[in-house]
């Protein structure tokens, strides 16, 4: 049986530095009372307004299910109300940010960006730009 070096592996990896990277966001975030998963879901609102349901859990990585649940705290603690946009073409159950939800936002926004600088600290900005592509080409190949 031939030696394995599991832990240098492209997946352990992988995994290593999302564990990391979520860990430390979210400490990041604690100031701001927001979770990881909560700030992602003001971030995939804000950016795709007229996202459905479904596309919505994928940008934030969880199911449906757990998307509802993840909206309601967040409607819950009032930084996201019912859309009352055109845009919203008639889908039940669309949703906006609030006055406060776009303010906590910001305030979350500055942190996980300073935890991905951190992240990338010693990069050189064409390593950046590497790193980028490579994990695009990895997820790619994967979603196909």
């Amino acid at each position: 049986m031939s030696s394995v070096d599991v832990e240098g592996g492209a997946g352990y990896l992988v995994k290593r530095v999302q564990q990391s990277l979520r860990r430390r966001c979210d400490a990041a975030l604690k100031p701001t009372g927001l979770s990881m998963a909560q700030y992602t879901a003001l971030r995939a609102l804000a950016d795709h307004p007229d996202a459905s349901a479904s596309e919505l859990a994928r940008l934030c990585f969880v199911t449906r299910q757990s998307l509802q649940d993840l909206l309601g705290g967040l409607r819950a603690a009032g930084l996201v109300r019912a859309s009352e946009s055109a845009s919203s073409r008639g889908r039940a159950n669309a949703l906006a940010l609030t006055s406060a939800g776009r303010t906590r936002l910001a305030a979350s926004h500055d942190a996980v960006i300073g935890v991905e600088n951190a992240m990338l600290q010693g990069l050189s900005r064409g390593s950046r730009d590497d790193l980028a592509h490579l994990l695009t080409r990895c997820a790619e190949n994967l979603e196909d």
